[in-house]
């Protein structure tokens, strides 16, 4: 068969709906300055679905350092892969605030989150090695654990006690092989919002031998007591032998890092296939993330408002009767029953009727019958939208249950 024939036939399993949702449920434009109120085909939305936890993608300091770092460099300079001729001071130095801030000898940028984290994998592990990773571990780790030729092992999420059975299995294997184990969990996992049991998996080190590796793009800038995320949280940084961040939640911006002991970021600095064929972050990016861990670091506030933010949502959402799972982050699931044209419908309903702009997971991401809206509070929201929020939600949570929504997905496109 032709190529193109059969991605004709097969559109994919987000794909096959391409038609029908293309530019409202799926791929929606917002426009207008990043805030809490975006607009949405012509209409001012009050926005839950920006991961820019702290406020920072508006900050009039942060603005200001875009532009004056745009002004001087372009958005060009430095060219080529860091490796040849892209490296710089401000690349440097801003690895080495990231190494500290996060308490470990070093640190490497990576250009991207997802490719980043996929290609240290790779880098880390040979076909001697075994894998140990969380079952519901992000996309980007799945992706990373593929290029892996050796064994890998899953444990269902947060299981510990099946943690250890894994263990188990992987010590075996590398008592033959020669090889070693990587476990690989995250610090706050993006769609349930709860968090890595880092501290019991920690723990397991008394009686196996492995390193652990977090992916904490959730957790870096909201969790712990400076921020420093998930495993200050739980006070298990040293336990953290590979601590993962990306400055596109918190940071509001573009790329990501690895901090570590010295000569294993100096081991991935040369063996990361995706940084060493890959331009260098452009200087604006990097002048831009400066600032944004500077006032990550100095401005307190900016947590703190969220989490006032968050527990007032959360409180208020579970009050009104709203089930939220295990949520111990400001990721903010509301778990409903219902079917994926009623979700449809409400979330239609949600937008066109309420102004409220928010992200819906269904089957097969949750299981069938549950519709999971998810809500992203963020410190540049107000306690008025979390009210009206948690009214709306009331309201609809009404209709569902009347069967109001059970009508088959009209258009609404």
């Amino acid at each position: 068969m032709d190529l193109f024939e059969k991605l004709k036939l097969n559109r994919g399993p987000l794909g096959a709906y391409a038609k029908d949702v293309h530019g409202y449920f799926t791929f929606p434009k917002l426009e207008g300055p990043i805030a809490p109120r975006m607009t949405f085909r012509g209409k001012e939305m009050l926005t839950w679905s920006l991961n820019n936890y702290l406020g920072l993608a508006n900050h009039p300091e942060v603005r200001k350092a875009d532009a004056d770092a745009a002004a001087e460099f372009g958005m060009a300079y430095p060219m080529g892969a860091r490796m040849m001729s892209g490296d710089s001071d401000y690349h440097i130095r801003l690895e080495r605030e990231l190494a500290d801030f996060e308490k470990k000898e070093d640190a490497i940028l990576m250009n991207f989150g997802y490719q980043g984290i996929m290609s240290a994998i790779d880098a880390l592990v040979d076909r001697h090695d075994v894998i140990v990773y969380d079952s519901e571990s992000h996309a980007c780790i799945v992706d990373g654990v593929q290029l892996h030729m050796g064994k890998r092992f899953v444990f269902p999420h947060n299981d510990i006690k099946n943690l250890e059975t894994q263990l188990e299995r992987a010590t075996r294997l590398v008592a033959d092989t020669g090889g070693a184990i990587l476990v690989i969990t995250e610090g706050v996992f993006g769609m349930s919002g709860d968090q890595g049991k880092l501290k019991e998996i920690v723990e397991l080190k008394k009686k196996f031998q492995f390193r652990l590796l977090v992916d904490d793009a959730h957790g870096f800038g909201t969790m712990g007591k400076t921020g420093a995320g998930a495993s200050e949280e739980q006070g298990c940084m040293d336990g953290v032998d590979i601590y993962f961040g990306t400055f596109a939640k918190s940071m509001a911006s573009i790329g990501a890092f690895i901090a570590s002991e010295k000569q294993v970021v100096e081991y991935l600095r040369y063996n990361t296939r995706s940084q060493i064929f890959a331009k260098s972050l452009p200087m604006p990016l990097v002048i831009g993330a400066l600032k944004r861990l500077e006032l990550l670091r100095t401005r307190p506030e900016l947590k703190e408002n969220l989490w006032k933010i968050v527990n007032a949502l959360q409180d208020g959402l579970r009050k009104a009767g709203f089930e939220l799972g295990n949520t111990q982050s400001p990721v903010t699931p509301v778990f409903l029953n219902g079917s994926i044209p009623e979700a449809a419908n409400l979330i239609f309903d949600l937008r066109e009727n309420f102004n409220i702009f928010c992200s819906m997971v269904v089957y097969p991401v949750v299981p069938k019958g549950v519709i999971m809206l998810r809500l992203i509070p963020t410190a540049v929201h107000t306690l008025e939208d979390v009210k009206y929020t948690i009214d709306a939600f009331s309201s609809i949570a009404g209709k569902l249950k009347s069967g109001h929504y059970e009508r088959a997905m009209e258009q609404v496109l």
